[in-house]
Formats: C-alpha cells, structure tokens, sequence
C-alpha cells in the first residue's frame, strides 16, 4: 500500500501553537501537583504529542514529532516558561478557550490525516477524535487525576463533531480549505457553548433500583455536576 501524501490541515505555526497549548495543559498539572522539572516537561510532552502519536501509530506511519524538527523543542520551551512563571497567570477561561481552539482543530488534522492514509470514514472520526483527546487522558491517568472524558460539560463530543462535519464534507467531495474551516468553527463553537454555558449530555439514570440482587438505588439519582 502506497502512503499518501498528507496536506497540512494547519499553518504549521498554528499546529505549533496548538501543540504548546496542549503541553501546557500537561506542564500546568505537574506545576500544580508541586513536580519537579523534569515531569513537568515529561507531562508536557506525552499531553502536546500523545494524541497525535497513538493516531499515527494506528494508521502505521511514523509519530508525525519525529517528522518535524520543531515540535518537541516548542514543547520543552513550554515547559521552561511554565516553570518560570506564576502558575495562576494561565489558569482560567483563557486557557480554556485555547485548549477549545486546539481540540477542534486537531480533531480536523487527526481526521483529514487518517482520510488520507486510507481510513474508512467512521475510524477516520475516532483518529481524529483520539488526536485531539488522549494526550489529555494519558496525562490525567498518570497524574491519577479525574481523567479528562469525565468532564461533565462537552468536550469529546466537540472534538466528535468536528471529526464528523470533516468526513462529511470529504464524502461531498468539497474544497479542502471550506471542509476543514467549517469543521473547526463546529468543533470550536459546541466546546465554546459547553464553556460559556456548561453544556452538558445527560448522565446515565439507572431507575431499575435493584441489580442481580445486589441494592443499587443508593446511587441512582447522582449525577457529575
């Protein structure tokens, strides 16, 4: 099978800055936990690349950071400026919105990648939904923190929606640029209302009260806030 040559979903200093987005989501964590340097680079680079990595490594092609020279240098640059700076200048909606910003658009990269390589629609979603949330989940589940899918308010379901709205406008055969554009304003739009108005699926209800004999009820009417 012959590999196809990928276009670039993203400007690469836009993909750069999305990935030092991400591992400063991984450096903050550590700076939080009180870490030392080097786990806090540690957590930057499995959250910036970790997303990206398990994609590739799925799709069978090299881990696109060991293709581009950049990426792990601005992902240790993160690191070093979070370790200098007072952890409370990034906290907060602001870096929310970057996270939103870099989540849709790395599911549209994830999704367009794996199109290109050959990847029947539907698993083309998952890549691009994978792409832009497990570095996340790798990074909460080493940290032993709450991982990042039990958010309560959407954030897998943007990123899903921007995998989708990219498969569908590839299927329609449509213009590259008008495809990836819309599908990062969709992915980018459900995670900005999930942020501004705590936007959220409904959790599961089990209102049977009782299970194989054993008394379930106690905990059938919680649900994540």
């Amino acid at each position: 099978m012959s590999l196809a040559v990928v276009p670039a979903v993203l400007p690469p200093v836009l993909d750069l800055a999305g990935t030092a987005v991400f591992a400063l989501t991984g450096a903050l964590l550590a700076a939080r936990l009180r870490q030392t340097f080097v786990t806090m680079a540690f957590f930057a680079l499995i959250t910036g690349v970790g997303g990206g990595s398990l994609r590739d490594m799925l799709i069978g092609t090299p881990a696109f950071w060991t293709q581009n020279p950049w990426v792990a240098p601005v992902i240790f640059a993160t690191a070093l400026i979070a370790w200098f700076t007072p952890r409370r200048w990034w906290e907060g909606e602001l870096l929310e919105w970057a996270d939103a910003a870099g989540l849709a658009a790395f599911a549209v990269l994830g999704t367009a990648k794996a199109l290109a390589f050959g990847v029947a629609p539907v698993p083309a979603m998952v890549m691009g939904v994978i792409t832009g949330c497990a570095g996340g989940v790798i990074r909460d589940v080493i940290a032993g923190e709450p991982s990042i899918i039990m958010r309560p308010e959407l954030y897998v379901t943007a990123a899903a929606l921007a995998a989708a709205v990219t498969v569908l406008g590839s299927a329609l055969a449509l213009s590259d640029a008008l495809v990836w554009g819309t599908a990062w304003i969709a992915g980018f739009s459900l995670r900005g209302a999930a942020i501004r108005w705590k936007l959220a699926l409904p959790a599961y209800d089990d209102r049977s009260g009782k299970q194989g004999g054993d008394d379930v009820g106690d905990d059938a009417g919680e649900t994540r806030g």
